[in-house]
């Protein structure tokens, strides 16, 4: 299979393939291995539409628009940036557990640690403190490399211990004591509110968030959170985010109305999102997140 005329040869050439081919094997075990621990841990998968009318509402995601008219009436949709306004609604109509293995979609992103098109692994909890969440998180470390014969994750030199019970710090604390992180999987807990748009702030000090993100070998991992349910203050945050996209970008994304009349009624909950193929990289020690994915994005 000869080259194109720059030397680069397509993920499908049968020698491309033949080097990707352990690592996406790899995949199918990783995600195997998760849907087991959902499964035994009472999970129900579910799975919700990547067309929404709104793909979600934070400052620096941008989304894919497209055009609609089930009736002749031009409407416009977008490809979600994540599964969240689904799957809270989820959770106002009853159930208790839920994960998704979400196809999202992110323009202005490529690179290594970036794709326009990338599988979220979403997951929530109702009824429980968002430390479950950070449980959740130290279990998957261990299975996804169980599943792909990893002692260790790897990425740019730096190592983690998957096995190892995750280091849990605030923010402050990381501010004050550290420059940088480099050899332990890494729990930052107690992100400032303003930096915290959908989550709850903690009640023993409103000035921080009851947030918390997992970064192993430098890399974020997951960002999770004890959900905002007061749907008034959450419409107020979202259009605060809107405006200042509005600011920033010149563009806005309208609100999930749905969303919020759902959030009125939605139980205490906590939720995460974690990038599946970020996950991958680091259990079979990949350089970039498209060599993990079967068919990703060419040109």
């Amino acid at each position: 299979m000869p080259d194109d005329s720059s030397g680069f040869s397509p993920f499908w050439a049968p020698h491309v393939h033949a080097d990707r081919r352990p690592a996406l094997l790899a995949r199918g075990r990783i995600v195997a291995g998760l849907r087991a621990y959902f499964a035994a841990n009472d999970f129900v998968e579910v799975e919700t539409g990547a067309l929404q009318v709104s793909p979600g509402n934070e400052i620096h995601l941008h989304a894919f628009v497209t055009l609609i008219a089930p009736d002749g009436t031009p409407s416009q949709l977008y490809l979600r940036t994540s599964p969240e306004f689904a799957c809270k609604k989820i959770l106002a109509a009853g159930e208790c557990r839920i994960v998704e293995f979400a196809k999202v979609f992110r323009n202005r992103e490529r690179g290594a640690l970036h794709a326009p098109e990338f599988t979220m692994l979403e997951w929530y909890r109702t009824g429980e403190p968002y430390a479950a969440l950070m449980a959740d998180c130290a279990a998957i470390l261990a299975k996804a490399a169980e599943a792909a014969g990893s002692k260790e994750f790897r990425f740019r030199g730096r190592s983690a211990d998957p096995f190892a019970a995750p280091q849990r710090l605030t923010v402050a604390e990381a501010f004050q004591k550290f420059a940088g992180i480099d050899l332990l999987a890494t729990i930052l807990d107690e992100y400032p509110a303003e930096q915290a748009a959908l989550a709850r702030t903690a009640p023993r000090d409103p000035r921080v968030a009851e947030r918390f993100e997992l970064y192993v070998c430098g890399v974020e991992l997951a960002n999770g959170f004890a959900e905002l349910t007061d749907a008034a203050e959450q419409r107020r945050r979202l259009e605060n985010e809107m405006a200042e996209k509005a600011r920033r970008y010149g563009e806005r994304y309208p609100l999930d109305e749905d969303f919020l009349a759902a959030l009125a009624t939605m139980p205490p909950a906590c939720g995460i999102a974690l990038g599946l193929e970020r996950l991958v990289m680091l259990a079979t020690g990949a350089s970039r997140v498209d060599q993990v994915q079967w068919a990703p994005l060419s040109g």
